[in-house]
């Protein structure tokens, strides 16, 4: 007799726009405050999307430990039933490290150049924090453990377009950094199968579905953006 097992989901959740985006500050676990006030309205709408639709169906709600991500998560949990959030710091977003945790951008520009991404995964972006390649592999290993611990079910995870990046590129099967650049929205949906237990492929199931984010604005504005005529 031929056993049938249930596949494995996993659909990953960008936290919505944060602040330290809007004040272009390079927040780790260390210094991030939490969502802006587009980045909850974002969280919102797709905690209506999930009570209007229905659609998620996670048995499992795990977060990252930075704070945008933990609040993304407390919004939704409600709208997909869920009242338990796990919180799994190995799916939070490349650790700057504790020097530039907290550092502005124009800052680390000023110290350390232009940042290219494209380049040896074990060269230090951030000095005295994660390497390209430590960090991907810290996503891959959390990968793994769920896989282990949440077989068969769907695990929804509230994370980071970096770890959206690492998971893509693992589930693919594509090199840790170059070939393409991702631009995964806030509050978007990314998702994969795993068709049973003995086949490690995964299916792309869908990416960046960010349709409930229709009538808000892209950004939240800066007033340090010079506008154009």
């Amino acid at each position: 007799m031929t056993l049938h097992h249930k596949p494995t989901r996993i659909t990953l959740i960008r936290h919505g726009e944060s602040n330290v985006t809007v004040q272009r500050v390079i927040g780790g676990y260390r210094t991030c405050s939490g969502l802006s006030t587009l980045g909850r309205r974002q969280s919102e709408q797709l905690a209506e999307r999930f009570r209007e639709r229905e659609e998620l169906g996670a048995d499992v709600l795990i977060s990252s430990d930075f704070a945008r991500a933990v609040e993304t998560a407390e919004i939704i949990a409600p709208a997909i039933g869920l009242t338990e959030i796990e919180r799994w710091p190995d799916f939070g977003e490349h650790d700057p490290g504790p020097e530039i945790d907290g550092m502005t951008f124009d800052e680390y520009v000023l110290r350390f150049g232009t940042p290219d991404w494209s380049g040896n995964s074990d060269v230090e972006i951030f000095p005295g924090g994660e390497t390209a390649a430590t960090f991907h592999a810290r996503v891959r290993a959390a990968v793994g453990r769920v896989v282990d611990t949440h077989a068969g079910a769907h695990v929804a995870i509230a994370c980071h377009g970096g770890v959206v990046d690492a998971v893509f590129r693992k589930a693919l099967n594509l090199p840790v950094t170059g070939g393409f650049a991702l631009h995964t929205l806030n509050t978007s949906l990314t998702e994969f199968v795993s068709p049973g237990e003995h086949d490690l492929s995964w299916q792309l199931a869908r990416y960046n579905d960010a349709a409930h984010l229709a009538g808000l604005p892209a950004a939240t504005e800066r007033s340090d953006v010079t506008r154009q005529p």
